[in-house]
């Protein structure tokens, strides 16, 4: 521990004096062989103690800085717990780059991995032992400072771009804020700094960093779930809340094509009551795409060019339809219509509880919605036709829709409408299809609750602060204004004052807005 104090303390004073400087590799040599005279660098367990002494060192250090601060000086106190983290990082970033040969990125990434992991070891454990007095802002910075330090631009570095980030995705993953919830918001900054989500999405070629920046949004969704499902939204949770929709801002602006990719992985883990934030996801559009006008008068959907191509979609989805056995059954059903016990025992594979708002396997819901419908286009295009309210019709696909659709209970019902609706999305061939879908359900409905139901999927998704898909709008349109619908007749239009005011209000703005999709992202509020 001595060792490790003195050597720490040479360091920082090293770092901070003028004469040597931050840059010099003069200094930084003299420093290596120090290390060597005390014999820090001679084994793995040497070097993996060294780190995690001054980890702690470096982390008590901030702790005795924010006890003797004032509240007041934030400013002040920061400099002062910075004093000691950035040499600390600077000296990490300094082994890293020069362990092994130039060429030589196993050790140094080797180096990396250790030194990660014992920051996050560091974390967890501090985070259990104080609990409510647990401090983000060391564990912040480290991960921050050093992962700016090794995106400088010098070849040695720019060899190991990838590794690196695959181990700053791997640690983040570990640190995710259900692992660590007191680190929450750092966790957040970390996963929203331009330079992170630059690396990510942007600069790493081949867009090898989209999965792995994925998964670290599906760890954000996933802890915010219960909360947000619930609608428990206390202060904290709050905060997250509006911090996770600027980032999905952030993405629908500068990446639209990242969140397309994954749009389905990100909705099955989003809560239903979640509009706003599934509706960012679901407006997102390809770059190089010009968005027809949705409320030009008689816009022709069935013409488009761009109805005909199949949107990239990079879940496995037709992976979750489990059990085995009801695969096979629902495969055997879209080729032959048997067994014929398919559909009568539909509902019982969903369901999973009789608990209210528990009764159903979402993510079983969506696979099997997703694929019936992609079958449901291959088997269209198979006979040389396009997906269209006839098309779509008297088929085993259109069976289990319909079937869906009067056997479920509204729960059921409500789960399975939004799965259809998720699919709403740019013009290609799965919004295509789905919005016949939606159109045809209501037109062949046997009882207006279902009508009602599918109506009403449609308005929560529209009566939110703008942006909306470009699907959901054109599905609305035609929904009201083909007289063959009969939208105005129905009695839940009329029910209350207040109801057909708001319909009249969103017809209305539908039909007379003549604002372009595109210019739709600016509107969200928190």
């Amino acid at each position: 521990m001595e060792k490790t104090d003195f050597l720490l303390r040479d360091w920082i004073g090293i770092y901070h004096s003028q004469p040597s400087g931050r840059d010099s590799t003069k200094a930084f040599s003299m420093f290596v062989h120090q290390m060597n005279v005390h014999g820090i660098l001679k084994t793995d367990d040497l070097i993996t103690r060294f780190f995690r002494l001054s980890t702690q060192l470096c982390v008590e250090a901030v702790y005795r800085n924010v006890t003797e601060g004032s509240a007041s000086n934030q400013t002040v106190l920061r400099t002062k717990c910075y004093h000691t983290l950035d040499p600390f990082v600077r000296l990490i970033a300094l082994l890293v780059k020069h362990s092994g040969d130039a060429s030589n990125a196993t050790t140094k990434i080797h180096l990396l991995n250790k030194v990660l992991g014992i920051v996050a070891g560091c974390l967890l454990q501090d985070h259990e032992q104080r609990a409510g007095d647990f401090q983000q802002l060391p564990y912040h910075r480290i991960f921050i400072m050093l992962f700016l330090e090794l995106c400088s631009p010098e070849p040695v570095l720019e060899t190991i771009n990838y590794q690196v980030l695959t181990a700053y995705c791997h640690t983040l993953h570990i640190l995710r804020p259900s692992k660590a919830a007191g680190f929450c918001y750092a966790w957040l900054e970390l996963i929203s700094h331009r330079v992170f989500i630059g690396r990510m999405l942007a600069i790493t070629p081949q867009q090898k960093g989209w999965s792995m920046y994925a998964q670290l949004l599906i760890d954000l969704f996933k802890y915010l779930a219960p909360f947000l499902r619930n609608a428990e939204l206390a202060k904290p949770v709050t905060m997250l809340y509006k911090g996770t929709l600027r980032v999905l801002l952030v993405l629908l602006h500068d990446f639209p094509e990242f969140l397309c990719d994954y749009h389905y992985g990100f909705c099955d883990v989003i809560p239903p009551n979640c509009i706003q934030m599934r509706n960012l996801i679901l407006s997102a559009f390809p770059r190089n795409m010009r968005l027809p006008d949705p409320f030009t008068p008689n816009l022709k959907v069935d013409v488009l060019q761009e109805i005909t191509y199949s949107p990239r979609v990079i879940t496995n989805f037709a992976t979750l339809i489990t059990p085995l056995q009801f695969k096979k059954d629902l495969d055997s059903y879209l080729k032959q219509r048997a067994p014929v016990t398919f559909l009568s025992e539909l509902r019982s594979n969903l369901q999973v509880s009789n608990e209210p708002g528990m009764r159903y396997n979402i993510p079983l819901m969506n696979a099997l919605v997703m694929y019936v419908g992609t079958q449901a286009i291959g088997y269209i295009r198979n006979k040389s036709l396009t997906p269209n309210m006839s098309t779509i019709a008297h088929s085993a696909h259109m069976d289990i829709f319909q079937n869906l659709t009067v056997d479920l209970d509204t729960e059921g019902r409500y789960l399975f409408l939004n799965a259809v609706a998720n699919q709403l999305r740019y013009p290609n061939s799965h919004t295509h299809y789905f919005s016949c879908t939606l159109l045809y359900l209501f037109a062949e409905a046997n009882t207006e609750a279902i009508q009602e139901q599918i109506t009403r999927v449609l308005l929560e998704r529209l009566i939110v602060n703008r942006p909306h898909p470009w699907g959901l709008l054109i599905t609305f349109i035609e929904l009201i204004k083909n007289p063959s619908y009969k939208f105005w007749n129905h009695e839940f239009v009329h029910c209350a004052p207040e109801i057909e005011k708001l319909f009249e209000s969103v017809a209305r703005s539908c039909m007379v807005q003549k604002t372009t999709v595109q210019a739709q992202e600016g509107d969200v509020q928190e």
